[in-house]
């Protein structure tokens, strides 16, 4: 039986949602390892003078406890 735990994350990125989630993913497995998945619990946007300037999400992150 395996034990899984969830960390909740954000991040952001001037490009996507998806560009934001790939950089939560990456910076989270250089100290965190086997990552097993993601849930993006919510994305946001910042909008200034009528675009999107950042895009921000939040994620769960499962990975599993040795």
């Amino acid at each position: 039986m395996a034990v899984l735990k969830v960390l909740e994350l954000m991040a952001n990125s001037k490009k996507s949602w998806e560009d934001a989630a790939a950089k939560a993913v990456k910076k989270a497995s250089k100290s965190v390892k086997g990552i097993r998945s993601v849930y993006v619990k919510d994305q946001s946007a910042v909008v200034e003078n009528g675009e999107i300037t950042e895009f921000r999400v939040t994620l769960k992150v499962t990975f599993e406890v040795k």
